[in-house]
C-alpha cells in the first residue's frame, strides 16, 4: 500500500517531540541510569500514595506506592507498554489480522492507546481529510462522527443501507462514478475512505453481514479506499459467534479500526485503542505527541492490572455477563414496543448495541414533537435528524436508548409515547 496520498499535508510534515522520544527512552533504561534529561515532576510531592479499587465478585486490583508513583507520572504517547502488549496479543487472538506478520512498510498491524475512542477517530480523520475530499458513510450515523467530520471541509457521500448495514450494490454505484482510469491514476477526487459502525449501528441498531463486508472489502481493494471500522458495539453483538471484521479480512493493509472499553468497563475512564496499518497509526501517535501528550497514566494502569488478573479469558466471561444484561435490557423494551406503538411505528430489533430505531408512522419529522412536545409527556427521546449528514433534513425516526431505564421505566415511557403520537396524528 502507498499511503502517502491518503495523508493529509499537515499530517505528513509532523515530527517526533525530542522530549516525548527521552520520555519513552527514559521508561526503557536501566534504574542504574542517571537522567538530567526529563522535565518530569517528582511524583514524591503528590498527595496520592496509594490505591485499592474494588472489583466485582470479591477482587480488587492494588494500586502500591512505587506503582502509584508511576501511574501519576507522564508516560509513553502510544500508550503503557504492558497494556499495548496486552491490547495486541488480544487482536491477534481475536481477529487473527492477516497484516500481523507484515513488515512496517506493507501496513504491519499496530494499536495505540487513546483517550476514548472518539479522539482515536478525530485524528485519524485530521491525518487523512484535506478541504474537497471525498468520503463514503452510510447516514444516520454517529453525530459525533459528523461533527468531527463537518468543519473538515469534506465532500460526505452517503451510502444506503437498510437494516443490515451498507447496502454493496448501491455503493457500487455509487463508486462507478470513478472510471478505471481515475483508480489507476490515482485521482484526488477519489474517496479517500469509507467510514462506518459495522455493529449496533449508532443510532440504527443496524449490523453488517460478513458476505456484505466481503463486497464492500473488494470494493475498497478494487477502488483504493481505506475502511475506518468504528466499533464500539462490537462486544455488545448479541448472538455468538460473534462477527468477522473488517480488520480480520485486510490483507492489504487499509482497515483502521477504532475500538472502545466504554460501554464494558467504564465510559468515564476514557479508554479506546487503534488497531491499523504502522504507518498510520505512528502518524495518530505524531499528533497524541503535541496535543493530549498520552492517555491518562493512572487509568491504563488500572485497566492494565484488571486486564492481567483477569486474562483474556476472565475479559471475555466479563463481556457475556455485560451481553446478558443489555440483551434482557432490548428485549424489555422490544416487549414495551409491541404493547404500546405497534400500530403506531416500525422498527427492526438490533442485534447489538444499545438502540433501538423507531420510525413513526404518520409524522415527517420528530423533531418538534420530540423536543417541544415529549418533554410536556415526561419522556425523552432523540430526533432522528440529529444523525443525518444535514441535520436540518427531515426525519420522521427518533432514537431509544435501552441502556439505563427500568423494564418499568420502558413500558411508562413508551406508553406517553404512544398518546403523543396519537395527539400528533
Amino acid at each position: 500500500m502507498n499511503y502517502s496520498r491518503f495523508i493529509t499535508t499537515v499530517s505528513a510534515a509532523r515530527k517526533a517531540s525530542p522530549i516525548r522520544l527521552l520520555t519513552e527512552l527514559m521508561q526503557k533504561s536501566p534504574p542504574s541510569l542517571i537522567s538530567l534529561a526529563g522535565g518530569a515532576p517528582n511524583p514524591n510531592v503528590f498527595p496520592f500514595k496509594r490505591a485499592t479499587v474494588a472489583i466485582g465478585h470479591g477482587t480488587a486490583v492494588e494500586i502500591g506506592e512505587d506503582l502509584m508513583k508511576r501511574a501519576l507520572q507522564y508516560s509513553a504517547s502510544a500508550g503503557i507498554p504492558e497494556l499495548l502488549s496486552w491490547l495486541k496479543d488480544f487482536q491477534r487472538n481475536l481477529h487473527n489480522p492477516p497484516t500481523a506478520n507484515y513488515s512496517p512498510e506493507q501496513g504491519q498491524m499496530e494499536v495505540c492507546v487513546t483517550t476514548g475512542s472518539q479522539e482515536g477517530l478525530c485524528k485519524v480523520f485530521e491525518m487523512l481529510i484535506n478541504p474537497g475530499d471525498n468520503i463514503l458513510l452510510d447516514a444516520p450515523t454517529y453525530s459525533g462522527t459528523l461533527a468531527a467530520l463537518r468543519p473538515l471541509g469534506c465532500n460526505i457521500i452517503n451510502v444506503p443501507s437498510d437494516q443490515h448495514g451498507i447496502i454493496p450494490k448501491a455503493l457500487k454505484e455509487i463508486l462507478s462514478t470513478w472510471s478505471s482510469e481515475d483508480v489507476k491514476n490515482r485521482s484526488h477526487h477519489l474517496p479517500k475512505f469509507l467510514y462506518t459502525i459495522p455493529n449496533g449501528c449508532n443510532p440504527t441498531g443496524n449490523s453488517l453481514t460478513t458476505e456484505r463486508k466481503k463486497e464492500i472489502y473488494q470494493l475498497a481493494r478494487k477502488y483504493d479506499f481505506l475502511i475506518i471500522e468504528d466499533d464500539p458495539y462490537y462486544f455488545l453483538q448479541f448472538e455468538k459467534p460473534w462477527a468477522p471484521t473488517f480488520l480480520s479480512m485486510d490483507v492489504d493493509g487499509r482497515v483502521i479500526r477504532t475500538d472502545s472499553f466504554s460501554k464494558i468497563l467504564s465510559s468515564g475512564l476514557r479508554i479506546g485503542f487503534l488497531t491499523g496499518p504502522k504507518p498510520l497509526i505512528d502518524r495518530v501517535i505524531l499528533h497524541i505527541q503535541v496535543s493530549t501528550m498520552h492517555t491518562s497514566t493512572f487509568t491504563q494502569i488500572m485497566i492494565s492490572q484488571l486486564l492481567q488478573q483477569w486474562g483474556e479469558k476472565g475479559f471475555l466471561e466479563h463481556i457475556d455477563r455485560v451481553v446478558e444484561f443489555y440483551r434482557t435490557q432490548r428485549d424489555a423494551m422490544l416487549i414495551a414496543a409491541d404493547k404500546w406503538l405497534k400500530d403506531l411505528a416500525e422498527w427492526y430489533p438490533p442485534a447489538a448495541g444499545m438502540f433501538l430505531w423507531i420510525k413513526i408512522k404518520g409524522v415527517s419529522d420528530t423533531q418538534q414533537l420530540i423536543m417541544e412536545k415529549a418533554l410536556q409527556k415526561e419522556v425523552l427521546l432523540v430526533p432522528g435528524g440529529a444523525f443525518n449528514i444535514d441535520s436540518s433534513e427531515p426525519s420522521s425516526y427518533v432514537r431509544a436508548s435501552f441502556s439505563l431505564s427500568s423494564p418499568a421505566q420502558m413500558d411508562l415511557a413508551f406508553k406517553r409515547l404512544a398518546d403523543l403520537i396519537k395527539e400528533a396524528l
